[in-house]
């Protein structure tokens, strides 16, 4: 009996493990996308000397906008993944995802439409315009977009510790086995 008992609390715990594991890999998955949108603006200095700045700065602009949107259709994804799961699997598994949940419940998902509606955010949309007061009009959409792309890495670093906080639960509660 005592068998029987360990081995439920390891398949809920596999269970777990592995739901865990695949929202973590999407997690890691925005983090690329976001940082591969920083990293592709960061080479479009090479092109400086080349290309004016009406044809840089919008690339620029455009490079965040798209790789905000892809991490923003990757967070939805996790929420739906996160929901699926939920639905298959009993509540002694479902409250070990706690944090998780409550990350996702901390930044709802928001439509592309309204994040990129400047009316709708306007306090980025008062930063961007100072901004490029400051510096050059034609960085306005640039920090609007540098904006958009912050909230979704701040998602991301709330889903990111609500996972590790995840893994280091079950590193700390390890299993006895007895043979």
């Amino acid at each position: 009996m005592n068998r029987e008992t360990d081995n439920s609390a390891n398949s809920l715990d596999d269970n777990v493990t592995k739901i865990v594991e695949s929202i973590d890999r999407d997690v890691e998955r925005g983090e690329d996308i976001v940082m591969a949108g920083l990293c592709i603006v960061m080479m479009s200095t090479f092109f400086a000397p080349i290309a004016p700045p009406a044809v840089l700065l919008p690339f620029v602009a455009i490079t965040f906008a798209v790789s905000a949107g892809l991490a923003r259709i990757n967070y939805r994804k996790i929420e739906r993944k996160l929901t699926n799961f939920l639905m298959m699997i009993e509540e002694p598994e479902q409250s070990k995802l706690r944090p998780i949940q409550a990350a996702l419940k901390a930044s709802p998902y928001e439509s592309l439409g309204q994040s990129f509606n400047p009316f709708k955010n306007i306090k980025r949309t008062f930063k961007s315009v100072l901004g490029g007061l400051l510096i050059n009009p034609l960085w306005m959409p640039i920090f609007y977009m540098i904006g958009l792309q912050i909230e979704e890495e701040k998602k991301l670093i709330a889903l990111n510790q609500a996972v590790m906080s995840i893994e280091q639960e079950s590193v700390d509660n390890p299993y006895e086995f007895y043979a």
